[in-house]
């Protein structure tokens, strides 16, 4: 019963196979267009095939370069369809009312969804067409040869096999890349930022798109937190030393544990900023005690592949924090947080071992705006 919960809760992957195809301008790039915007906006890219080239389908025109592509989604069928037609739409495809067929910058169908049988007025799965068209189920066949078609209950390699098709059908000897999504390149990634830069939402934000596992730090259950910013002096030391012992303890246990269920950890903190804000905070004294301990403890710490730090603009920080309105926040001064990000930028210079990324988000919204919050992705994609 509880697994069932678990099941309920996580976002479930589903394979679609997406067909695409083109006869106008630069055909491979459209192509490859086409790839990295589904990457992007739809799921991974697991699988391309071959480029195929045909004569054109039911009119005289230019020949067509196909492709099949494997793709793994979140989206239901019919918003993965819409996703699609915006797609074409953003490649600059005009889709006309007239009947019969047309010259494409870029044509993309779905052909299959999982093993599911769909008829509904936006949506037909399995395609339709499909079994008919050689250019369609020979790279289809390529990628995707043992997959069975849901109505025909036969492998893909017995439907070509029984494909009426006669056309001529090429092959190309140009190749398409394959978008490397996050779930394959990094194991950890840890996102890092001044006070109120939105470290935390972004990590959220990511922990939801890619089913990766979340890593947050528990500064709310801080006894000494709201104690230091009513008495900085008093209160730092133990309140540094709090932090690190929590932060080593949540690191060391939860990036032990593997979850089978999730892609990868992503984190809202790195255990270095114990050191930023304590080189801040603490007396001379107490600073070399405390870096004796935190030495020991960085060693055993895991390391992430990538380290993202959101750098946020002194007027903006202020403004997100007084937004989000923690009463022990609200008399943080703009120096104070300016020596936070000197601390940050120097550690960022000195870490040669350190896979780091530097995203400046003054000008963004990522919340609240998702062409911003693509374009940080896709910062963190080309890492």
């Amino acid at each position: 019963m509880l697994f069932c919960f678990f099941v309920f809760l996580m976002k479930i992957q589903r394979i679609t196979y997406l067909s695409l195809g083109t006869n106008q301008g630069n055909k491979k790039e459209n192509l490859q267009r086409a790839i990295d915007l589904i990457a992007n906006k739809v799921g991974a890219v697991l699988g391309i095939s071959s480029i195929y080239k045909t004569e054109s389908w039911g009119f005289d025109s230019n020949d067509f370069y196909n492709i099949c592509i494997k793709v793994t989604t979140y989206h239901p069928p019919e918003k993965l369809m819409q996703i699609l037609l915006n797609i074409e739409s953003d490649l600059g495809r005009e889709r006309k009312d007239t009947a019969g067929y047309a010259d494409r910058n870029i044509d993309i169908d779905m052909l299959l969804f999982d093993d599911e049988i769909i008829f509904s007025k936006m949506l037909i799965v399995p395609h339709s067409k499909m079994l008919a068209r050689k250019f369609v189920m020979v790279p289809l066949a390529e990628i995707a040869g043992s997959i069975i078609h849901p109505i025909e209950k036969q492998k893909i390699t017995i439907c070509l096999q029984n494909c009426s098709d006669d056309s001529e059908i090429t092959l190309v000897h140009e190749k398409l890349k394959r978008p490397i999504p996050i779930s394959e390149k990094y194991n950890y990634i840890a996102i890092e930022g001044n006070i109120g830069a939105g470290k935390t939402s972004l990590s959220k934000m990511m922990s939801d798109e890619f089913n990766a596992k979340i890593v947050l730090e528990r500064f709310a259950d801080n006894p000494f937190l709201p104690k230091f910013y009513e008495d900085k002096e008093r209160f730092a030391f133990p309140l540094e030393m709090s932090f690190l012992a929590d932060r080593y303890q949540q690191l060391s246990d939860d990036l032990a544990q593997l979850d089978l269920f999730k892609n990868f950890v992503v984190s809202d903190y790195y255990i270095f900023k114990s050191l930023i804000f304590a080189q801040i905070t603490l007396q001379k004294e107490e600073y070399l005690l405390y870096r004796k301990m935190f030495d020991l403890m960085y060693k055993e710490i895991t390391k992430p592949d990538l380290y993202v730090y959101l750098y946020q603009n002194t007027t903006r920080l202020l403004e997100n924090i007084k937004k989000r309105g923690r009463d022990y926040e609200q008399n943080i001064e703009a120096s104070y947080l300016q020596k936070i990000h000197d601390g940050y930028k120097s550690f960022i210079s000195t870490q040669q071992n350190l896979n780091t990324l530097v995203i400046d988000v003054s000008e963004l919204d990522f919340v609240n705006n998702p062409d911003d919050y693509t374009n940080i992705i896709n910062q963190i994609k080309k890492g």
